[in-house]
C-alpha cells in the first residue's frame, strides 16, 4: 500500500526503519504525551504491531517519507483502537519534531482520510489524543474533524476524541 501527496510518500513501516523510527519514539519531546519515550524494543514492537495490523486490516500506520529527499519524518495512518468501549477506525499521526510545523502532519493525516472513505468506504473515522495534545487536536480540526467526546483515561487523565463522518467529507470535499 502506498498513498502519495504533493510532497510525501506514505508506505508500509518495514523493519529496516527500526532506527529511523528509533529515533523519533525515543525523544522525549516528541513523546510528551506518552507516558514514556520507547525504548528499541518497544519501537520494534510498534512496527510488529503495524506489520499485524496490514495482516489483519490491510492498513495500519504507514511511514512518511518525503518526496524531494526520501527522508523518514514519521507516521500516519489508520488503525482499529478502543474508542469508548467500540473499536473504530482511527487516523494517527507522529512526525519528527525537526519536520514539525511544516503541514506535514496534516497533508499525511488528509490523505489517510481521503483513503478512509474513498478506498476503505469507512462511515467515520475518528482521531484520539491525550487532552494536553494541541498540535495534534489541530490535525484533527484541520482534517475536518469535529471534537466529539472528552473521555477519562487511566493513562492520560483525558483523551479528547475528534471525528469525521462521511457525509461531513462529502461536504468538506464539495
Amino acid at each position: 500500500m502506498v498513498l502519495e501527496t504533493k510532497r510525501l510518500v506514505l508506505r508500509e513501516l518495514t523493519i529496516d526503519d527500526l532506527r529511523n523510527w528509533h529515533v523519533i519514539l525515543s525523544d522525549p519531546e516528541t513523546m510528551a504525551h506518552y507516558p514514556q519515550p520507547f525504548s528499541l524494543e518497544k519501537t520494534k514492537q510498534w512496527i510488529d504491531w503495524n506489520l499485524e495490523n496490514y495482516r489483519t486490516y490491510g492498513y495500519g500506520l504507514w511511514a512518511v517519507i518525503l518526496k524531494e529527499s526520501a527522508l523518514f519524518i514519521g507516521d500516519c495512518g489508520i488503525t482499529m483502537q478502543q474508542i469508548n468501549g467500540k473499536l473504530e477506525p482511527e487516523i494517527g499521526y507522529h512526525i519528527n519534531k525537526a519536520y514539525t510545523g511544516k503541514g506535514y502532519a496534516s497533508e499525511a493525516a488528509q490523505a489517510c482520510r481521503d483513503y478512509a472513505f474513498e478506498g476503505l468506504k469507512l462511515s467515520t473515522v475518528y482521531s484520539y489524543m491525550k487532552y494536553t495534545n494541541t498540535a495534534s487536536r489541530r490535525v484533527a480540526e484541520k482534517n475536518g474533524m469535529k471534537l466529539i467526546a472528552e473521555l477519562p483515561d487511566k493513562t492520560n487523565g483525558m483523551t479528547t476524541v475528534y471525528a469525521i463522518t462521511l457525509h461531513e467529507y462529502l461536504t468538506v470535499k464539495a
